[in-house]
């Protein structure tokens, strides 16, 4: 049986969070929701295509949190199918702390964010450190050619769940080529 968004992130101390807070019964309705948020469907797709950076989760044999920044040129983080997202890992500060944390515990959440537009999209996953020489037609999927950054593994992830986020709270902010083309429209 396939999970939901529901099932993964509504463990029993968050439903009693909102028991505390007055709002399980609101949450309770959405447990019961036909849609499972577990297929990305064209909306998600076209959104993580859009990204040029995303926040990723990991959690330690120790059981602490990471929390760790990719990013790379729009649409590095690829949707391979309905099910299945991957990136190429490029190369860091060599500490290899989410990578290290996913050989132990393949567990991973992704939030992607678009500041500008105050939208967030949270992702929870299986995922897989790939190297080049057990998949060289993945690494071609993931590879820019244009973007100059060595690619050491390929990360590949099992979507189990997503929940688009409310958009409260997100305070915009704008990349350079956002800027840049915001310009050049006020200037035509």
């Amino acid at each position: 049986m396939s999970k939901s968004f529901t099932d993964i992130a509504f463990t029993d101390s968050v439903k009693a969070a909102q028991s505390l807070y007055g709002t399980r019964e609101l949450q309770r309705r959405r447990e019961s929701s036909a849609h499972k948020n577990n297929e990305l469907s064209h909306y998600e797709i076209a959104y993580i295509g859009s990204r040029d950076s995303f926040y990723q989760a990991t959690v330690a044999e120790n059981g602490w949190p990471y929390i760790q920044h990719k990013g790379g040129p729009v649409g590095f983080l690829k949707v391979l199918d309905p099910h299945t997202i991957a990136y190429a890992d490029y190369s860091g500060n060599k500490q290899y702390l989410s990578t290290g944390n996913l050989a132990a515990n393949d567990k991973v959440s992704l939030f992607l964010v678009d500041y500008p537009n105050g939208i967030r999209l949270k992702i929870w996953g299986d995922a897989k450190i790939v190297h080049e020489t057990e998949d060289p037609d993945l690494f071609k999927v993931l590879r820019d050619p244009a973007y100059p950054y060595k690619v050491e593994r390929a990360i590949m992830i099992h979507v189990d769940a997503y929940d688009w986020n409310c958009p409260q709270h997100i305070t915009p902010r704008y990349t350079q080529s956002e800027i840049e083309a915001i310009l050049r429209i006020t200037q035509e």
